[in-house]
């Protein structure tokens, strides 16, 4: 079994929020994630970002049970022009570990003194993509133990982004959205590889809907002749996975 697959999985929760992705891409969006490994005050901090992982599809079910049974399978190709990065896993006291909490202590000096606005880029883009090997995901508000680095994620965070403190997120986030929407990452039909959605009786749904939305008329009618083959249900390839 390969360990890793040639393929870019994002995941979602409904059939309308992959509809959404066809025709707007994916949008960069705030989330919290856990800081307890850092020898900073906060439990929890918030970058922008677009997930993905490139576990072999023999694992999918155990990534879909936890983030969703609609999702889309892009090629690497795509990942790479989009700038998109494999997340580093750290154990604690590492010097990875160590080397983040020098760049939060920098950032936190240089966003007082306001000296260096693109050493304060850097050091974001650095640290945005930093996880340690376990912790906790905020799931509809509770925190849910997660092992990270079972995940083999590959993440997008658009350079223009920030990060929000767990204080701060409550009220910041939504308008920070907001302004991430004109970094959506776009696709067309020549990116994609495959489209789950969790039962065959929603393959027709999503056909009429590559075949018919006004939204996606200007690819070439091959192409989305040729994105209608590639759409499968979950609960039709469970038993051979």
């Amino acid at each position: 079994m390969k360990p890793k697959s040639n393929t870019l999985f994002h995941f979602t929760k409904s059939i309308e929020f992959l509809r959404g992705i066809l025709l707007n891409g994916i949008q960069p969006r705030y989330c919290l994630e856990d800081s307890r490994w850092l020898s900073m005050k906060h439990n929890y901090i918030a970058y922008p970002m677009s997930c993905f992982c490139d576990i072999p599809l023999s694992r999918i079910s155990e990534h879909t049970a936890f983030y969703g049974n609609y999702g889309i399978g892009l090629t690497k190709d795509w990942g790479l022009k989009n700038k998109l990065c494999p997340v580093i896993y750290t154990p604690p006291d590492s010097s990875v570990t160590k080397l983040t909490d020098y760049l939060f202590d920098l950032w936190g000096k240089e966003g007082k003194e306001k000296s260096s606005v693109a050493t304060n880029d850097m050091i974001y883009q650095m640290i945005s993509l930093i996880k340690p090997l376990e912790g906790n995901m905020i799931i509809a508000g509770a925190p849910v133990e997660k092992a990270f680095y079972q995940e083999s994620e590959w993440r997008f965070v658009p350079m223009n982004g920030s990060m929000l403190l767990e204080n701060d997120f409550a009220n910041f986030r939504d308008q920070e959205n907001t302004r991430m929407e004109q970094y959506s990452l776009q696709i067309c039909p020549d990116d994609i590889k495959y489209l789950f959605v969790k039962s065959d009786h929603e393959i027709p749904e999503l056909v009429d809907f590559i075949n018919t939305d006004t939204k996606l008329g200007h690819f070439p009618h091959n192409s989305l002749k040729i994105l209608t083959t590639r759409i499968l249900s979950l609960d039709g390839v469970s038993e051979d996975l």
